[in-house]
Parts: C-alpha cells; structure tokens; sequence
C-alpha cells in the first residue's frame, strides 16, 4: 500500500499552499495498493516534532476502501473527521513556532468500518483500530514556517 501527494515528495518539502502560511486546504494525496479485503481506511496526519510533543493536524477514518486520491482542499465522500489538537475536526495544516518540522500523513487499511464518534481523537481512533489493521504506510513532508 503507498500514499503519494503530487505536490510533494516524500521527505520533501511541503508547499506553503497547505500551511498556515498558505491557503491552510490539505494537499492532494494518491492512495494505491489497497488489499482487496480492506473494508475502510483511516488517514492520520501529525507532526512530532511541535514544541508541546505530538501535534495532531488531521484524523479521518471510515474513507472507501475504493480511494485512490483525496483531491487537495476536501473530505473524502462518506468519511469521518475526528478532532484535532487544535480543538476542532478538520485539516489543520503545518504551522511550526520554530525550525523544521515533520509532518506523517499515515494510512491504514482496516478489516472494519469504525463505529466511534465525531468528537474521537487520535488517541482514541487508534484505539479503536487495534486488531482491525491489514495494512499501514506513510508519506513524510516537511516544513518551516515563514518568515514574516
């Protein structure tokens, strides 16, 4: 299984565009190698590197098993968003204090539709997905915010 973005590459630098100094609308991902028996996958976005220890920019989970790209500036149909550490559902794009950070956009592949609420968060979605995992992979971006 592979997530790609046309606007970066892995262990690239991720376009102002999809930042707080952009547009601040979640970059364009391709998803590819899915197994057959995937009934939903879960995309999880965060950045270990924030000054405050993991930073949560975006949780979805219930996205078709059929995906094969998440166009930039949307949700998938039929998906479910989670709260982020931002206090609210919804992608949140980088936006580092300090330095480079680096941002995990990770997909699983689960056995299962998740059945938990709007207002879950990652450490719950996570909990939540144990025992249903077929199948993870990641796309890495990097970024350093602005200088004004």
């Amino acid at each position: 299984m592979k997530i790609e973005s046309p606007a970066f590459a892995h262990n690239e630098m991720i376009p102002a565009k999809y930042t707080c100094d952009g547009e601040n609308i979640n970059p364009q991902l391709s998803i590819s190698g899915v197994p057959k028996e995937a009934k939903s996958l879960v995309l999880i976005v965060d950045d270990p590197d924030a000054s405050k220890g993991l930073w949560v920019h975006w949780i979805a989970w219930n996205i078709s098993s059929d995906t094969k790209e998440i166009p930039e500036n949307s949700v998938p149909s039929g998906a479910r968003e989670g709260m982020t550490d931002s206090g609210k559902p919804g992608w949140r794009g980088p936006c580092p204090s300090s330095g480079t950070h680096r941002y995990f956009f990770k997909l699983y592949a689960l056995d299962a539709m998740l059945g938990v609420p709007i207002e879950t968060d990652k450490i719950e979605l996570e909990a939540a997905m144990i025992n249903h995992i077929l199948a993870s992979t990641e796309l890495i971006g990097f970024y350093q915010k602005q200088r004004k």
